[in-house]
């Protein structure tokens, strides 16, 4: 297949708002791509690379100066190639040879190929729900159901696996799919709570209440005495965090996946702050706060996990199995180190217990239901939040240049959620608020790392960057694409756990309008 025929259907998807038409476009192109190609194009359409990281960052990219082509002749398996070679080279000379293919690959491509192919390198495909709209792709190119796509796709952790199954294969071959020890699965998400005594009514006081700790999710894998631990974003982080590895490998079992949260501590027992727990994930300077990274690298910050699920014990799989059940085997294989919980309590306990979670530094509390499977990679109602005020996870959009004690220094944010069809990123604010001068230093040096254009007074940013953000509520507005925006928007901290792809959704900020999602749709059609 032509590297063309991509670029076409993917221009399609971005122009379009129809959540319909963009699945019909993928499908339609999957049901051409070779069976050998199939893994590469899922991949891409998806806004990923087979091969992960290759090595090429965005200073290399916007290098590169060499003439387009005037004809489409690349093919998928000639671009896969050269991505393939890019993410093997390394040691001396690396530099030059990966040079040295960028220019030849871009020099094959048209200016239409060239564009696609470095918002695929930069990673600015990915957009959101993109992934699960190619998911309905694949199912309705390979006729399978969709659900059997989307579990096999929970179980593979790979899209691009799942669909060449799907097509080899059909719903036969997705079924095959188990959860396999050493290989992570989408992590099952929690949706925000309204009062608690409104989400304990939901369940019918069947729940499990826990601390909504300020930590890293985790998901530890062990067969033998082998171990993995992966971040939210399934990142293989065993190598960075002995401490972990040694207290799973000491666990009185055979085989194990858990599922939690890690954080460190001060010697009082309380919680350190979100970015210190996050330096020790710090593989790359963009990750973490380089002044806490400093200010840590006199003393070792150990880890603690406090894990809240088991999805596998000694051969058996338990994501089917209801919260009560894995809640025994959690506690039975990891007694010590279980995250507390009161089982089925009355709203008066559970009360109290949100009080005394926050007097001891934690976020909140989760409500979850006793009867719930793990969906992973959804974000239910079996699982819900609460916090004493609203939190959003959105996308860093520009941000502008600041004046007074300011002057210099890049400050006031521009603020996106994701658009569940995929596409960019819709604005809903700004602020500058709770931004300490340790932020806006940070802010200064690394957001020109990301920079897509600017004007006089703002620097744009690629869709990159994760900030949590605390509001006292939403209110209707005409300003924004959106119809909402955010009152009193503050920073509460940098999200360099989560990509893009997991902020939340312009349809989770007009929910929380008084009259919800319908309000902002009246001010759109005005």
């Amino acid at each position: 297949m032509l590297l063309s025929q991509v670029v076409q259907a993917s221009a399609s998807v971005r122009a379009t708002t129809s959540r319909k038409t963009k699945i019909a476009t993928l499908a339609a192109l999957l049901a051409q791509v070779g069976t050998d190609e199939l893994a590469q194009v899922v991949a891409w359409v998806s806004g990923e690379l087979l091969q992960g990281r290759v090595g090429a960052g965005w200073r290399t990219l916007t290098a590169v100066e060499v003439a387009p082509a005037s004809e489409a002749t690349l093919t998928v398996t000639d671009v896969d190639r050269v991505l393939s070679e890019l993410a093997s080279t390394s040691g001396t000379g690396s530099t030059a040879r990966r040079r040295e293919l960028l220019v030849g690959l871009l020099a094959a491509a048209t200016v239409d190929e060239r564009e696609f192919l470095l918002r695929l390198l930069m990673g600015e495909l990915r957009q959101g729900a993109l992934t699960a709209v190619v998911a309905e792709a694949v199912a309705a190119s390979a006729r399978v159901p969709l659900e059997s796509v989307r579990r096999a796709h929970m179980l593979s952790g790979r899209l691009p696996v799942t669909a060449v199954a799907a097509r080899t294969g059909g719903a036969e071959a997705l079924t095959a799919f188990r959860l396999q020890v050493g290989r992570p699965i989408q992590p099952m998400l929690a949706s925000p709570g309204a009062a608690l005594d409104e989400v304990m009514a939901e369940f019918g006081g069947a729940v499990s209440v826990e601390h909504k700790m300020d930590g890293a999710r985790i998901q530890v894998h062990r067969d033998g005495d082998r171990v993995w631990v992966f971040t939210r974003t399934l990142r293989d982080i065993t190598a960075g965090v002995p401490e972990l590895v040694g207290l799973v490998r000491d666990l009185d079992c055979t085989s194990v996946v858990l599922d939690g949260e890690t954080l460190a501590l001060n010697d009082s027992g309380r919680p350190r702050p979100f970015q210190e727990t996050m330096s020790r994930f710090a593989s790359d300077p963009a990750v973490a706060d380089p002044a806490v990274v400093q200010a840590n690298s006199t003393r070792d910050l150990l880890l603690h996990p406090y894990f809240f699920d088991c999805l596998h014990l000694d051969g058996q799989d338990l994501l089917d199995a209801p919260l009560r059940e894995r809640r025994a085997a959690l506690t039975k294989v990891a007694p010590g180190q279980s995250i507390p919980a009161l089982i089925a309590p009355g709203l008066e306990a559970a009360a109290e217990y949100f009080d005394g979670g926050l007097a001891a530094g934690h976020e909140g509390i989760m409500i979850k239901s006793l009867d719930s499977p793990y969906a992973a990679g959804r974000r239910g109602r079996a699982w819900q939040k609460i916090k004493p005020t609203h939190t959003l996870d959105l996308v860093v959009l520009g941000a502008e240049w600041g004046y007074g004690r300011r002057t210099g220094y890049l400050s006031n944010l521009h603020l996106g959620a994701r658009d569940p069809n995929g596409g960019d990123p819709i604005m809903v604010g700004k602020t500058f608020k709770g931004l300490t001068d340790a932020l806006l230093h940070w802010q200064t040096a690394e957001f020109p790392r990301h920079e897509r254009l600017r004007d006089g007074n703002t620097v744009f940013l690629r869709p990159v960057l994760v900030v949590e953000i605390a509001i006292d509520g939403v209110q209707t507005s005409s300003r924004y694409s959106g119809g909402v925006a955010l009152r009193f928007a503050r920073v509460v901290r940098y999200r360099p756990d989560k990509e893009p792809g997991q902020a939340d959704t312009i349809d989770t900020i007009r929910a929380l309008l008084p009259g919800g999602s319908a309000v902002a749709d009246e001010v759109l059609e005005a």
